[in-house]
């Protein structure tokens, strides 16, 4: 399942950093002058889960493999680059591919990194970025305001359609030009719909993440930090306060070494995984697992998603020849070690095929193709 989280901003604010440690690794540039980044970079990251790592140390697998995310590193943005300004098509196009997007605001003071702003104001950067966005929406609904109003007069279906869909259009543009970005607007299902279909940019959920030095760290009374979970309890986005800088640092060092540093900054873990778990629920992602001595497994499906489509994930052949689900809650699994015990205390139940996955079975397939 190939789920896109887009890190965006304006240049300068840590978006690379961020990446860079993301991956453990430097793979995008990260530098201190704006446009650093030209080409988007993508990463594909494992979603830390301790109830993988749980039944990787009861069953002893040959192999444990986690579920993943791709975040894309996308260069900074800029006023003016909905018409173009700061090779904004192209950054703005990339924004178009993701599923969500993870909007990283500066709240850290540092002369030696320059603001292409001249000051640190996350609100102020946030506004920018949205702005950029929501122009270019507007502009994508109106050239199909252009196109559908040449069929409003056309006789049958074809012209009722077009009427109907004139009405979500004026929604959406009216919407754009008082300033709220499509996820935000009261939409019925059929104009969202249409959003989707138009590929909205600001239609995509969004996280924040406040980019802070080590000493903002555990300080949500900090000035700007507040001012970004301010933005994000106004629309109920989840929101991340990250040290890109001591981020950076902690994937260079040794799991021991990592430990002890998280442990003097008052942290009992990286903000990485938070951020990763972050984009996952931002998605309306959940996880299943499967296990055994060959390999130990954590595998994503969509929140809601039935059992067939979880085999699917696995296989088509198993979506298609689905038969039954064998499911364990993981936490029973832990706790009495064997399928067969879960089996003897009523643990193990059959699913069959209108069984709604729970973020944390344990399932095994019956299929026959």
């Amino acid at each position: 399942m190939a789920l896109g989280i887009g890190i965006v901003g304006l240049p300068n604010v840590g978006k690379s950093t961020l990446f860079n440690a993301l991956l453990g690794t430097a793979q995008a540039a990260a530098a201190n002058y704006p446009f650093c980044t030209i080409e988007p970079n993508l990463g594909v990251v494992p979603v830390p889960d301790p109830r993988l790592d749980a039944l990787s140390a009861l069953f002893g697998p040959e192999k444990t493999t986690p579920t993943t995310l791709e975040f894309i590193d996308i260069a900074g943005l800029v006023a003016g680059a909905s018409k173009g300004e700061g090779l904004g098509n192209q950054f703005l196009a990339t924004i178009r591919e993701v599923d969500a997007i993870a909007h990283v605001l500066r709240c850290f003071v540092d002369g030696d990194v320059i603001h292409v702003s001249g000051k640190v104001d996350p609100e102020s950067d946030r506004d920018v970025v949205e702005t950029e966005l929501m122009l270019k929406d507007l502009e994508g609904v109106e050239k199909r305001r252009e196109r559908t109003q040449k069929t409003t007069k056309t006789a049958g279906k074809v012209g009722e359609l077009s009427k109907a869909e004139m009405v979500l259009l004026d929604q959406l543009r009216a919407g754009l030009e008082a300033g709220t970005p499509v996820r935000r607007q009261k939409l019925s299902e059929e104009g969202r719909a249409l959003a989707r279909e138009l590929s909205l940019l600001t239609s995509k959920p969004v996280l924040y993440i406040a980019n802070v030095d080590e000493s903002q760290l555990g300080k949500l009374d900090d000035p700007n930090v507040a001012k970004v979970k301010a933005l994000a309890d106004a629309e109920g986005a989840p929101m991340v306060v990250i040290s890109g800088k001591v981020e950076s640092e902690l994937v260079e060092l040794a799991p021991a070494e990592r430990a002890e540093f998280l442990t003097s900054l008052g942290l009992t873990e990286p903000g990485l995984n938070r951020l990763v778990r972050a984009g996952y629920d931002l998605l309306h992602l959940i996880t299943y697992f499967t296990s055994g001595g060959d390999e130990c497994r954590a595998w994503t499906v969509h929140r809601g998603d039935t059992a067939p489509k979880a085999a699917g994930v696995i296989h088509t052949d198993f979506e298609k020849g689905f038969i039954k689900a064998e499911v364990i809650k993981v936490e029973d699994l832990l706790e009495l070690k064997t399928d067969a015990a879960c089996r003897e205390k009523g643990k193990l139940r059959i699913e069959g095929r209108e069984y709604v996955v729970q973020d944390g079975d344990v399932m095994h397939f019956r299929f026959n193709v």
